[in-house]
C-alpha cells in the first residue's frame, strides 16, 4: 500500500470516525435528556430527512469519484464533471423542498413533526454543496478531513449547553444541519483557494449525462434506503417513537463500528478504478488482498460487538434501555456480512462496469426487505426492525458471492486460480 492511498485511508477514517463520534459522544446525553419518545421522533425525522440526502446524492459520490478519477490530470474535464454535478444536485434539491411540503400537508404524522423535519433539512442542503466526491477523485482527502472534523465538533458543546428538556428536540436537529451546511461552505472555498476547478461551459447534455450515468448508481442507493433508512420510518408509522428510540439506540452503536468500512472503500474505490483501467490483473488481486483484509477485521467488529452488547448499552444508556441489548446483538452480524459485500459490490462489480446487475441485486434486495419489514415491525416492533436489517444484509452478500465468485468468476486472476 503506497503513502498516498494510505494517507487518503487515514484522511477518510479521520471524517468518518468524527461522523460517528460525535453523536456518540452526545447520544448517551440526547437519549436521556430527550427520552425514549423525543428521542424516537428525532431519529424518525432524521430518518426521513435522509431520503433526500439519499435522492440528491443520486449516487454522484461514486459515479463522480469515478469520472473524477480517471480524469484526475485534466483540469478542464474536472472542472466540466464539478459545475455540472452541482447543478444536477440543486436541481434535485429544488424537487426535494416541493416534495416534502406535499407529504407533509397530506399526512397527520409527518405534520406532527413538521418543526423537526425542516430543522434537519439543512443535511440535504449540506450534502448539494459538500463536494466530498472530487477531493475523493483526486485523491486530496487531507484538507477536507480537517474541515469535516473541525466543524463537527462545534456541536458537541452546542448540543450540550442547548438541549436541555425534551421539547429540544428539534434544536438537536438544527445543530445537525447548520454544521452540515458551515462544513460544506468552508469545503467549496477550499476548492476556490486550491484552484482544484475553472469556469467552464455549462450544457444540457452534460447535464443529462451525470444523470443519465448516475442513475444505476441512485437506484442501487434507493434501494439500499429500503432496508436501512426505511427501516426506522416504517417503525415509527406502525409501532411509534418509543420503539424508534430503543432501535436507533442500538442501531447508532452498529453503524459507528460498521463505518469504519466507509473510509478503507471510499479512498481503495478510485485507485481500484485507477488501476484495473491499466492492468486487470492487478487490479483484481488488489480487490482479493482488501477482501481478506477487511472481511478479518469486520468479522472481529461483530464478535466484539455480539459480546459486549449488554455492557455497552447499559454503560451508555443505562437500565431504561434493555431493549436495546438484544437488537444490538442482532445487528452485530451486520458489520461482517457488509464487510464482505462492499469489496463484492462497489470494489468489483461497480469498478468493472456491472453497474446494472449491482442495482438489481440492491433493488431485488429492497422489495423484499418492504415485504419482511411491515410485518416483522408489527408482531415484533423493533427486535423485528432490527432481523429486517440482517436478512437483507445477509440476502446481498449471498446475492454477489454468487454473481462475482460463482457465475461470473470476476476476482479470477487466471484459468487457474478463482
Amino acid at each position: 500500500m503506497d503513502g498516498k492511498l494510505l494517507k487518503n485511508i487515514i484522511s477518510l477514517i479521520g471524517i468518518q470516525g468524527v461522523n460517528y463520534l460525535i453523536p456518540l459522544i452526545t447520544l448517551p446525553y440526547l437519549v436521556v435528556t430527550l427520552g425514549p419518545e423525543s428521542y424516537g421522533g428525532l431519529s424518525f425525522s432524521l430518518a426521513f430527512v435522509q431520503y433526500f440526502v439519499l435522492f440528491v446524492d443520486y449516487g454522484f459520490n461514486l459515479s463522480a469519484t469515478k469520472q473524477v478519477s480517471i480524469n484526475a490530470d485534466s483540469k478542464e474535464n474536472v472542472s466540466t464533471i464539478f459545475w455540472h454535478v452541482i447543478l444536477c444536485k440543486i436541481i434535485l434539491f429544488l424537487l426535494s423542498l416541493v416534495v416534502v411540503f406535499i407529504l407533509i400537508d397530506s399526512n397527520d404524522y409527518l405534520k406532527s413533526h413538521t418543526l423537526i423535519i425542516f430543522s434537519s433539512f439543512g443535511l440535504v442542503l449540506g450534502n448539494v454543496m459538500f463536494p466530498v466526491w472530487l477531493f475523493q477523485g483526486l485523491e486530496k482527502m487531507g484538507i477536507i478531513s480537517i474541515i469535516n472534523i473541525v466543524s463537527r465538533l462545534f456541536s458537541i458543546p452546542l448540543i450540550f449547553i442547548v438541549v436541555k428538556s425534551p421539547n429540544d428536540d428539534w434544536i438537536a436537529a438544527m445543530i445537525y444541519s447548520t454544521v452540515a451546511i458551515m462544513a460544506s461552505i468552508i469545503a467549496l472555498i477550499m476548492v476556490i483557494r486550491l484552484q482544484l476547478i475553472k469556469r467552464v461551459k455549462i450544457s444540457v447534455s452534460n447535464i443529462k449525462y451525470q444523470f443519465s450515468n448516475g442513475w444505476h448508481l441512485f437506484i442501487s442507493s434507493a434501494s439500499v434506503s429500503l432496508y436501512t433508512t426505511s427501516v426506522t420510518v416504517i417503525l415509527g408509522f406502525v409501532a411509534g417513537s418509543g420503539a424508534v428510540g430503543y432501535f436507533v439506540s442500538a442501531d447508532k452503536i452498529r453503524q459507528a463500528f460498521q463505518g469504519l468500512i466507509g473510509p478503507v472503500s471510499q479512498a481503495c474505490y478510485p485507485r481500484i478504478n485507477s488501476v484495473l483501467s491499466k492492468d486487470r490483473h492487478k487490479g483484481v488481486r488488489l480487490i482479493r488482498t482488501l477482501l481478506k483484509v477487511q472481511g478479518f477485521f469486520t468479522f472481529l467488529i461483530s464478535v466484539f460487538l455480539f459480546a459486549f452488547a449488554n455492557y455497552i448499552i447499559h454503560r451508555l444508556y443505562g437500565g431504561n434501555y434493555e431493549n436495546s441489548v438484544i437488537i444490538l446483538q442482532i445487528l452485530a452480524l451486520c458489520p461482517a456480512i457488509v464487510g464482505v459485500s462492499n469489496v463484492l459490490g462497489i470494489q468489483t462489480m461497480l469498478t468493472m462496469g456491472h453497474n446494472k446487475a449491482f442495482s438489481n441485486i440492491l433493488l431485488s434486495t429492497g422489495f423484499i426487505s418492504l415485504i419482511l419489514i411491515g410485518p416483522l415491525t408489527f408482531y415484533m416492533k423493533e427486535y423485528g426492525a432490527a432481523v429486517s436489517i440482517l436478512i437483507s444484509e445477509s440476502v446481498v452478500m449471498l446475492a454477489m458471492v454468487y454473481y462475482t465468485c460463482i457465475k461470473n468468476k470476476l476476482l479470477t486472476v487466471n484459468k487457474y486460480e478463482i
